[in-house]
């Protein structure tokens, strides 16, 4: 059985320690910054609670589920102790971050968590984008209220709604793009409204092919959330909502979608199920990710990229060139 070691003693860390349930993976330790946070999750877990130097205290997988400022430090430890890893994202504040990240010894052991692009749901809806021919239209949206914990709304944490809750559609446009044939983005343009940080993001992708893509994450949405992409070429429609509920749609006629089989389905929906195992069979075969560090170094290039275009007002290319030492707030605001 892998064991696995929770970086993080937060709500996504709880999530991940539900999927590793589903999988059939113990949870052998959890690391918090206060003891009481990690002792709390431990013992829900039946684990144990140890300091963050002392991971991955023999565990297989570390998964690490800490601010992004502190991304950076935790993987490299866990790689140079043997582990395999799951870092959440954003990858980290910044590019420089992303670049030793990529360049670390055992890089290839990281799974970057982009939970969506293991989600049944979104599986099928890249397998039937190929099928509508050229695109015309891409629209993606993430739109919930504002989180009522942690440092999301602080500068400290690196950017708000398009930092953090953004680079899931952004993801799902790159996906959608390159399944369709449209190549990579190649710039960007946003507007962020916000007063400490960004609350709400509108930005406009363009592709190599031609295709430009809009995407609005936004904290000024409803509690239950909307997330939906809709993707359209000449002759058809496909649209797939991921909340508040899961559904597809091509042509207005509903697509048919396996019933998820884990006891808490929104697991397996979002994706955390199937990321999960993936991390296992690299851990246990060798078997790459579908998202590995590279992907999340060029998540947060695009999401770079939208800071700097929301400061000058124009479209800039990604990757940018930016100084990479600063993170998308300072890139925006600093």
């Amino acid at each position: 059985m892998t064991s696995l070691a929770l970086c993080g003693a937060g709500t996504i860390a709880g999530v991940h320690a539900l999927a590793a349930r589903e999988v059939g993976a113990s949870v052998a330790v959890v690391a918090s910054r206060t003891r009481q946070r990690a002792e709390h999750l431990a013992t829900s877990a039946r684990a144990s609670a140890v300091e963050y130097d002392e991971l991955p205290a023999g565990a297989d997988v570390v998964i690490v589920a800490t601010p992004p400022s502190e991304h950076a430090t935790h993987v490299i430890r866990a790689l140079a102790a043997g582990a395999t890893v799951l870092v959440e994202k954003p990858l980290c504040r910044t590019l420089d971050e992303a670049d030793r990240l990529v360049s670390a010894d055992g890089a290839d052991r990281i799974v970057y968590a982009e939970n969506l692009a293991f989600a049944p749901a979104v599986a099928e809806f890249l397998t039937r984008v190929r099928t509508l021919g050229p695109l015309t239209h891409l629209e993606l949206r993430t739109l919930q209220s504002r989180p009522t914990w942690g440092d999301f709304l602080d500068p400290s944490w690196g950017g708000g709604a398009l930092f953090d809750l953004g680079v899931h559609p952004l993801a799902l446009a790159v996906l959608v793009a390159r399944s369709s044939g449209n190549g990579e983005v190649v710039a960007a343009r946003a507007v962020l409204d916000g007063d400490t940080t960004d609350t709400h993001a509108d930005v406009t992708l363009s592709f190599a092919s031609g295709l430009q893509a809009r995407v609005i994450s936004s904290w000024d949405g409803p509690e239950s959330g909307v997330w939906d992409v809709q993707a359209s070429s000449r002759n058809a429609v496909l649209r797939l909502d991921l909340r508040p509920s899961v559904a597809m749609e091509f042509n207005g006629e509903p697509v048919r979608l396996p019933s998820p089989s884990a006891s808490i389905g929104v697991l397996e929906e979002f994706g955390y199920v199937d990321q999960l195992r993936s991390v296992i069979a690299l851990n246990s075969e060798g078997r790459r990710s579908i998202m590995d560090v590279k992907f999340g170094r060029w998540m947060l290039e695009v999401v770079s990229s939208c800071y700097i275009s929301a400061r000058t007002g124009e479209a800039v290319t990604v990757p940018s060139g930016c100084d990479r030492s600063q993170t998308p707030w300072e890139l925006w605001r600093g």
